[in-house]
């Protein structure tokens, strides 16, 4: 458990001051040496940073060390919110007892120091909302207890390493960046029980191999990233997925019919793409479907089901009788392009078997 003893942020502690010790000590350096880095705090967040004493700053957590709770640590940190403009300096790898740290919504800027693997205790890193930049910060792969990475809304850019997807993470968020980069085979290997990649520039498909993350995923959001090609039938597998959202891409073909399988879908949305065809009856009779939105595509027809849906965005296809829809001429035109999905993405290597089979995306 953290404890504040910031007498800003709560009443008069039960726990006196803890005494110094070289932990206290490693982060008082660490965080003079952040203080002299920030160079507008309009909220004086750290005016209180001064003295040895760092579990009285603001935004600074201590807790009993793990492997000597007689003693007091920095265990966390949280300015989230604060307006602050600065940057990150190497020293703040002298907290190694770190479990959290969370900087969202600040104007820092420059890069993660690489120090950062040395908090081989840090569990949430949230640093969104900023102005950090360069490449992904490769060192956050080095840091072995981190369970929520959270990069979005920052000016990163390049490619995303594929090593990513093999760490343990429970949820990660890089949208809202400027990656470009392909999703790896490798992508199904991921932990995470949400996953929002959404807003960078994706190159080529979905990988099938999404629908090894069945046992762990609940959300998925991907709008807006160029991904092309087609949805597999093997996502049907992921039967525990709430939300997923491919909205604003490239996307064509026919909706697989095996969308059947994700039991626990809430929320589905596959618009301003280029799906067309008949959607399946057996999406629209999910039972837990709360919002389907499936328009700006092509789809020519769907079933009296689908119609009963409370919630759903129907304009802009061809489906006749249906207001808001294509003209003729727009909705002739995709159905005279014949696209190859197996172009746009990978597959895997050995699927599953009841889907391991060919299938057509035009009648």
């Amino acid at each position: 458990m953290l404890i504040s003893l910031n007498p800003s942020n709560q009443s008069e502690p039960d726990h006196p001051h803890p005494k110094l010790n070289p932990r206290l000590l490693k982060a008082y350096t660490a965080l003079q040496a952040w203080k002299q880095s920030i160079i507008y705090d309009p909220n004086n967040i750290t005016f209180n940073w001064s003295g040895i004493n760092v579990c009285n700053y603001t935004g600074i957590y201590c807790a009993p060390a793990p492997e000597e709770p007689h003693i007091f640590t920095v265990a966390g940190i949280d300015l989230n919110h604060a307006n602050i403009t600065g940057s990150l300096p190497y020293e703040l790898g002298l907290l190694t007892d770190l479990a959290l740290f969370h900087i969202n919504s600040n104007d820092f800027c420059g890069s993660l120091p690489t120090s950062f693997r040395n908090l081989h205790l840090l569990n949430e890193l949230d640093i969104s909302g900023n102005r950090f930049s360069g490449p992904f910060p490769e060192v956050v792969l080095d840091i072995p207890s981190l369970k929520y990475l959270d990069i979005r809304f920052n000016e990163f850019h390049g490619n995303i390493p594929s090593s990513l997807f093999d760490l343990k993470l429970d949820a990660l968020f890089i949208n809202n960046n400027k990656f470009q980069f392909f999703l790896p085979e490798n992508l199904g290997n991921s932990s995470v029980s949400v996953v929002v990649l959404a807003n960078n520039d994706i190159r080529g498909g979905l990988p099938s191999c999404l629908y090894k993350m069945k046992d762990t995923l609940n959300e998925i959001i991907i709008m807006n990233s160029g991904l092309m090609g087609c949805l597999t039938p093997e996502i049907g597998f992921l039967d525990k997925v709430t939300v997923f959202d491919v909205s604003f891409n490239n996307l064509f073909g026919a909706l697989p019919e095996s969308i059947k399988g994700m039991k626990s879908l809430e929320q589905l949305n596959v618009a301003h793409n280029n799906f067309s065809v008949k959607i399946p009856e057996s999406i629209c009779t999910l039972s837990k479907l709360e919002n389907f939105t499936y328009s700006y595509n092509y789809f020519n027809s769907e079933s009296s089901e689908c119609i009963k849906l409370p919630h759903k965005d129907v304009r802009k296809n061809c489906i006749p009788d249906r207001p808001l829809q294509r003209s003729p001429k727009e909705c002739e035109s995709i159905y005279n392009h014949h696209l190859v999905c197996s172009a746009f993405g990978g597959s895997c290597a050995n699927p599953p078997p009841l889907l391991a089979t060919t299938y057509n995306q035009y009648p």
